[in-house]
């Protein structure tokens, strides 16, 4: 049964729904529900629309957002709102790590109160796989803007751009180097077959055939996707312990994808 949480505030409702984490604005005696460019479903014990949270926090990076949002005044300062406590628990995680951040933790560091946090994520779960959403946007963002940028003119030297990228989110992103794009998050059942990081490979297939006419084959996109692991995971490892990453380990990860793709 959905449990429902909702704060009176001037002629609107403002709640959050379980299960599946929903945040919404509901006009007073009116149907109509006062988003902007999201994607929306329909609750059964609702009968109205509502916006679908994960693409609403997917839709929140600072610097990365893959469509052009125009907001209300009170959507915009929502918008901030969920930003910072995600901005909080990004600067947690590169404290503590992912596994012992707690809600409590995300609203003392954003300066909060609990029932804050609680309005737009029901757990600490929610918390980490918005995090891991937002860090996604970002890396594709950045991927998508460095290859247009450079240009590269081999397989060999996209990869050399993949990995620099994700070096510089790495040293630039607070807690990329504990929760990365959510992949070593293992939550079950799985909802979706596609991960993180097999975004972060789609990027560089359609670079691939795009830019360069290369057109892979399963073997080939299963190739990208396997470079993209043993980055994601070499590159886990060099910035386990220094902010810098190290040097040896960040190589490696460039070694081993040269290698997973030396057949494309």
């Amino acid at each position: 049964m959905f449990q429902r949480f909702f704060r009176y505030s001037s002629a609107k409702f403002v709640g959050v729904a379980r299960p599946g984490l929903v945040a919404h604005t509901i006009e007073r005696n009116s149907p109509r529900v006062n988003t902007v460019n999201f994607s929306h479903t329909r609750l059964p014990w609702a009968g109205r629309e509502v916006v679908s949270p994960m693409n609403v926090l997917a839709s929140i990076p600072a610097q990365a957002s893959s469509v052009a949002i125009r907001v209300e005044p009170v959507q915009a300062r929502s918008t901030a709102r969920v930003n910072a406590l995600l901005d909080a628990a990004s600067d947690t995680i590169h404290d503590v790590g992912y596994e012992l951040l707690t809600t409590a933790m995300v609203a003392e560091r954003a300066g909060a109160s609990i029932g804050t946090v609680y309005r737009y994520f029901p757990d600490r779960v929610a918390v980490l796989q918005a995090l891991a959403a937002r860090n996604r946007d970002r890396v594709t963002h950045a991927l998508v803007t460095r290859l247009e940028r450079d240009k590269p003119a081999s397989v060999l030297a996209e990869i050399d751009t993949v990995v620099d990228t994700l070096v510089d989110v790495f040293r630039s992103e607070k807690g990329f180097r504990s929760l990365r794009v959510g992949d070593v998050l293992d939550i079950r059942p799985v909802t979706s077959p596609r991960s993180g990081n097999s975004d972060v490979a789609h990027v560089i297939s359609d670079d691939l055939r795009e830019r360069l006419g290369i057109r892979l084959d399963s073997a080939g996109r299963l190739a990208v996707e396997t470079a993209v692991d043993v980055i994601d995971a070499l590159l886990g490892r060099a910035f386990l312990h220094s902010d810098k990453g190290e040097g040896t380990l960040i190589d490696e990860a460039r070694r081993m994808a040269r290698l997973a793709l030396a057949d494309i």
